[in-house]
């Protein structure tokens, strides 16, 4: 069969790298791909896998790819394209494509939707509100003492939540979203959140309709410096599995949260078929969730792909078909670890085309995958063209090994003003 990858992150990288191990595929092509992407090859016949110049938001010009190449699967990566409609453009066109569709993607790109959604069908989360109106909005942070989440409602790059502790964070907070319009339109409405207290997860399910099949546990880390301080970046490292709830206690979270969710679904019409990706706080009277995600998480997809057994064209087709029922998961035991490496200034503004060393070595490596993220080719150079560059992840006996492996790997390679956290995994590890 032939695939085509929406979307040029890590992510999209990891993807690419776990379909090309099927058997079932002949082809695939990558918009807009980069330069690691590039260099994978299928499993079935050795074809690399050719990158199209075409922007994961350019619907019109991906259709008439898809239109013109007929891949039998669209895989999507990012959100964007997703809460755009690309899956609904690819069905009037009786293409066949992964993710949710527009409507089944407000989870994500509406944070208002999620909040009221949660609220309306029992799922556990934060006490909020919802205000369009700065005064509105910082009476009722005054009523949390100023300790809150805000919430920019539509999407923004990972970067649309200001966490504060106190009313004078609070009220700037709002003052940038609302006033300000420091995310644009995405900060039209916001969600105030109450901050919950506890230790945070990530927590996938792949969804087909009516069944959810949920993941191991993975923890991400938002915060660009050491000791989760400095500001919320698409993430700057994840491990899997995260330490902090047994097996039956996961069993039970997922019921807890995707037995409603699945519920309130289908009494409201909605027909997910995707990733459902929440992010929980295990606070001290239960697990609740942040927010939703309707795709996979960046950077846990890195460390959640080298641990499935499972042939992922498969899982996917399924999650198409509705059939994820008949199928179980099945997980490498080893732990994972992912370490990325960002641009000097990463959240804020950073430079480009930094030569990048070392990729070969640390390829070389046993256990480990270097995936590639924010790069390009300039003739013979992988050079540096995002904030997020690299995902250098590395599996192990247990996560100790798996953290040596991964910052063995990053010790390898080196460009300019490079950045990373080296507390990756410290959590699970005290």
């Amino acid at each position: 069969m032939k695939i085509l990858v929406i979307g040029s992150g890590g992510r999209e990288h990891a993807l690419v790298w776990k379909l090309a191990q099927s058997p079932h595929v002949e082809q695939m092509w990558c918009a807009p791909g980069n330069a690691g992407i590039s260099e994978e090859r299928l499993a079935k016949s050795g074809k690399q896998v050719e990158n199209v110049p075409l922007g994961a938001e350019d619907l019109t010009g991906l259709r008439a790819f898809a239109q013109q190449h007929r891949p039998d699967l669209t895989v999507v990566g990012p959100d964007n394209p997703l809460a755009l409609g690309i899956v609904d453009l690819w069905q009037k066109e009786g293409l066949r494509i992964w993710g949710p569709n527009q409507q089944a993607a407000r989870f994500e790109s509406s944070k208002v939707f999620a909040q009221q959604f949660m609220e309306k069908h029992g799922i556990p989360t934060a006490r909020a509100g919802v205000f369009t109106d700065f005064a509105a909005a910082s009476r009722f942070a005054a009523t949390l003492g100023g300790r809150c989440a805000v919430k920019a409602d539509g999407l923004a790059l990972g970067k649309g939540v200001l966490i504060c502790r106190d009313m004078a964070q609070a009220d700037h907070a709002i003052e940038e979203i609302l006033v300000k319009g420091a995310f644009g339109s995405a900060g039209a409405r916001l969600v105030i959140q109450e901050l919950l207290e506890g230790m945070e997860i990530s927590l996938h399910a792949l969804c087909d309709g009516k069944a959810a099949k949920l993941f191991p546990t993975a923890q991400d880390h938002k915060r660009a410096l050491k000791g989760d301080r400095g500001l919320n970046t698409g993430g700057m490292g994840a491990y899997s599995p995260a330490p902090f709830l047994t097996a039956p206690e996961l069993t039970a979270v997922g019921r807890r949260i995707l037995e409603p969710w699945l519920r309130g679904c289908a009494a409201e019409g909605i027909d997910f078929r995707g990733i459902l990706y929440p992010g929980i706080m295990l606070t001290q009277e239960g697990p609740k969730v942040l927010e939703f995600n309707a795709r996979f998480g960046d950077p846990e997809t890195q460390v959640y792909l080298p641990r499935l057994k499972n042939d992922l064209v498969e899982l996917l087709e399924a999650s198409v078909d509705g059939t994820l029922a008949e199928i179980a998961l099945e997980w490498d035991p080893r732990p994972s670890v992912c370490v990325v490496m960002a641009s000097g200034g990463y959240p804020g503004s950073y430079q480009k085309n930094k030569p990048i060393r070392g990729l070969e070595a640390a390829a070389r490596m046993a256990n480990t995958k270097v995936f590639h993220a924010g790069t390009a080719r300039v003739g013979d150079q992988v050079v540096t063209s995002g904030g997020r560059v690299l995902g250098v992840t590395a599996w192990g006996e247990d996560l100790k090994r798996a953290r040596d492996a991964a910052y063995a790997a990053v010790d390898a390679i080196g460009f300019d003003d490079a950045h990373f956290r080296r507390d990756i995994a410290a959590k699970a590890l005290a």
